[in-house]
């Protein structure tokens, strides 16, 4: 498997194999501005983003060394105080429950611990009880946007010096861009909990797409760099044949990046 994977790897970069992928540049447009559209729609349809509670703000009860994982259980002991209410229960460590509410007063607070210490069968040390404020996580939120605005801007710059042609820093950016949308509809398809650990793994994203984005970038400039003084090649098939002799350093790129993201998203 690894040989003939390893062949045709050797033989995309000889040109031995070759796929058009600049002759079919308009359907990749297409693809990706129906995916970023797609992207924006999803979340607006949906409501939103499933934000966490350090961003929405609100209550929360650790309870550990349950008796059962019953998110029932959890539920039920949450609306017998608030009925109505929605929370959102989960099996976090083996034999550990998080239950997540809207705010709590200080009675609603002792009256739902008191019944989870009844529903899990555990003493009331240990169910512990937190409290994120709006302020808080507004705060947070800002800071995330913050760093991805920042993120964007250093990476502007970086291709801007690395290449010094505008219209290839414009293309890495917009590519980036494009990536961006693309995992911010799929947090929201995918109904992921977007907490400060997801605001991680979405900018590990952006900077393996940055970094295969240099990688392609880096070898079309070397094949092109005397494309005018050659017959062989026009500046299309030399772009061509870059992307096709970077394609399995993309794929083992893509490949990589699943294995970090993955352990923090799940």
């Amino acid at each position: 498997m690894s040989s003939s994977f390893a062949n045709f790897g050797n033989e995309l970069y000889s040109g031995k194999r070759s796929y058009n992928f600049v002759g079919a540049k308009k359907v990749w447009f297409l693809i990706a501005a129906v995916a970023v559209a797609l992207s924006i729609l999803i979340p607006v349809a949906k409501g939103g983003f499933n934000l966490g509670i350090e961003f929405r703000g609100g209550s929360e009860f650790t309870v550990s060394n349950v008796k059962t994982t019953d998110a029932g259980a959890g539920e039920q002991a949450v609306q017998d105080v608030v009925p109505g209410a929605i929370p959102r229960v989960a099996n976090v460590a083996g034999t550990t429950m998080r239950i997540q509410t809207d705010k709590l007063t200080d009675d609603e607070t002792l009256k739902i611990k008191a019944g989870l210490t009844s529903a899990y069968g555990v003493t009331d040390n240990e169910v512990t009880s937190t409290f994120v404020g709006p302020t808080w996580g507004a705060d947070v939120t800002k800071q995330a946007l913050i760093g991805l605005v920042v993120f964007v801007l250093l990476a502007a710059v970086l291709m801007a010096l690395y290449f010094r042609t505008w219209k290839m820093s414009l293309s890495a950016v917009s590519g980036m861009l494009v990536t961006m949308f693309i995992t911010a509809g799929v947090y929201a398809l995918s109904d992921f909990e977007v907490t400060p650990s997801a605001v991680i793994g979405f900018l590990t994203v952006l900077s393996y797409s940055l970094y295969d984005t240099v990688v392609v970038f880096d070898k079309i400039r070397e094949n092109t760099a005397e494309v005018s003084a050659s017959t062989r090649r026009t500046f299309a098939e030399e772009v061509n044949l870059a992307v096709n002799q970077t394609l399995v350093r993309s794929i083992n790129t893509m490949m990589v990046a699943i294995l970090p993201v993955g352990a923090i998203l799940f």
